[in-house]
């Protein structure tokens, strides 16, 4: 069974930075492809950012291209989502997903393992 676990949400003001991490265990880490996922209160889940098994891959929603960065360190089977220039639209709750195929797959159903999601809350 495969485990997520993340951390690293928090407050933070408009304009400001978090980086939250997602540790796996419990499978081979580096044979998945790996997602960041949001969710705001009365909406649907959302994409915010994949990264396929050999991290050399990469997909953002346009929401938050530029500001944002997903990498991860197969070394120490996590993955990381770097969260700069914040905005109050960027409150949600962050999910960390992974998916066997090793891809860049952008739907939510297509994740196989989810973790518990983290709170990021961003002021104004």
């Amino acid at each position: 069974q495969v485990q997520l676990v993340e951390s690293g949400g928090g407050l933070v003001q408009a304009g400001g930075s978090l980086r939250l991490s997602c540790a796996v265990s419990g499978r081979t880490f580096s044979d998945y492809g790996m997602g960041w996922f949001r969710q705001a209160p009365g909406t649907e889940r959302g994409i915010v950012a994949v990264v396929n098994r050999s991290g050399r891959g990469r997909y953002y929603a346009n929401s938050v291209k530029g500001r944002f960065t997903i990498s991860r360190d197969n070394a120490k089977s996590t993955v990381y989502l770097q969260m700069n220039s914040l905005k109050p639209e960027d409150t949600a709750i962050y999910y960390c997903a992974a998916e066997r195929d090793g891809s860049m797959r952008l739907v939510v159903d297509e994740y196989d393992y989810w973790g518990q999601g983290t709170q990021v809350t961003v002021s104004s």
